[in-house]
């Protein structure tokens, strides 16, 4: 899929839209034709999703409007007072910078740049500053044009993500209960990447709330989630290895053997229901997850040596269990109204 390769897609993108720009400021002959492109690559650089680009680039195009303005006012002004020019160029740059640490950046950077661009023409060439604002405008709306076709989307590059997350989790989970291996293997680093990956998905929830209009809270939820997932994992695998000889019990204990499996395959439906979106078959694993969890809790009672590991199963399984709940609500944006802004 092209959101496997978004960096890619994006990268190409671009080069379309500056190719393809260029031969139309070519084929139009229009003066200061420079600026369309700068304005094309300023704008559509930092864009890549589509939960962020509407806003993003229509505040990129009112502020390149008013920056645009501004500075035809400005060269107006210079033909009378280079002062009052000064002073009107100071108070569009102080309200440039006051926008660029608000809620809207993108317009108080615009603002500035087109200030500047404008005011490059010659004074009092008010000319040669329309074609540039109108360049600078033309730009605007070419990169809102081509950023428009086929976007990338943050909510599947996020559900690409976690799927990967989950798959990631399963084979770690899987090597520590291996009963090939007789020495814990050293997977505590690759425990501490795939939590750090979690923690980078974050950027990709606003966009994605934008895109779904789902509850903030609810991609938060997961996030959370499955952080806590990742965490009892690895202390399920710090208590599975800590003694020899609860090791080999609980390897020996065929009960405990059928929940890991079960673990294992609701966790594989948990990230294959992220890709197709069916939730039928990880909602059947949890389901024989919890048939297998009930069985290990008649066969371990009184045994010490495994009661802190079965503790830890039940969490792990109340952990999937919210996790495929919440991924359901995720996965149908419009089955659940309560679930909407």
């Amino acid at each position: 899929m092209i959101y496997g390769r978004y960096r890619l897609v994006h990268g190409l993108r671009i080069a379309l839209a500056f190719t393809l720009t260029f031969l139309l400021t070519r084929e139009l002959k229009l003066p200061e034709s420079t600026w369309p492109l700068i304005t094309l690559v300023v704008v559509m650089g930092p864009i890549s999703f589509w939960g962020n680009v509407l806003s993003r680039a229509l505040q990129r195009v009112v502020g390149t409007i008013f920056g645009a303005a501004c500075g035809v006012v400005a060269l107006y002004l210079e033909l009378y007072s280079l002062p009052l020019t000064l002073i009107w160029c100071s108070c569009i740059m102080f309200l440039c910078g006051y926008l660029a640490l608000g809620k809207r950046p993108y317009v108080g950077l615009l603002i500035g740049i087109t200030l500047g661009v404008t005011m490059g023409a010659m004074p009092g060439d008010i000319e040669t500053a329309l074609w540039r604002s109108g360049d600078v405008i033309l730009g605007s709306l070419l990169a809102l044009l081509f950023c428009s076709i086929y976007p990338q989307r943050a909510y599947s590059h996020w559900r690409l993500q976690m799927h990967d997350t989950l798959l990631q989790a399963h084979r770690l989970y899987h090597t520590h209960l291996s009963p090939n291996i007789l020495e814990r293997p050293k997977l505590a680093q690759s425990h501490s990447r795939l939590l750090s990956k979690v923690v980078s998905l974050r950027p990709l929830l606003t966009p994605a709330v934008k895109e779904t209009r789902l509850n903030s809270s609810l991609f938060e939820a997961i996030q959370t989630s499955m952080r806590n997932t990742l965490c009892i994992l690895e202390m399920l695998a710090n208590t599975y290895w800590s003694d020899r000889q609860s090791h080999f019990l609980m390897q020996s204990t065929p009960a405990l053997r059928d929940c890991q499996r079960a673990t294992e395959a609701a966790i594989t439906q948990l990230a294959l229901m992220l890709k197709s979106g069916e939730l039928q078959e990880a909602e059947h694993a949890i389901a024989l997850l919890h048939d297998a969890a009930a069985q290990v809790r008649g066969s371990g009672e009184g045994d010490a040596a495994i009661n802190g590991y079965l503790w830890l199963n039940r969490q792990l399984i109340d952990q999937l269990s919210h996790l495929g709940r919440l991924l359901g609500l995720v996965l149908q944006p419009y089955a659940s109204p309560s679930a909407r802004k």
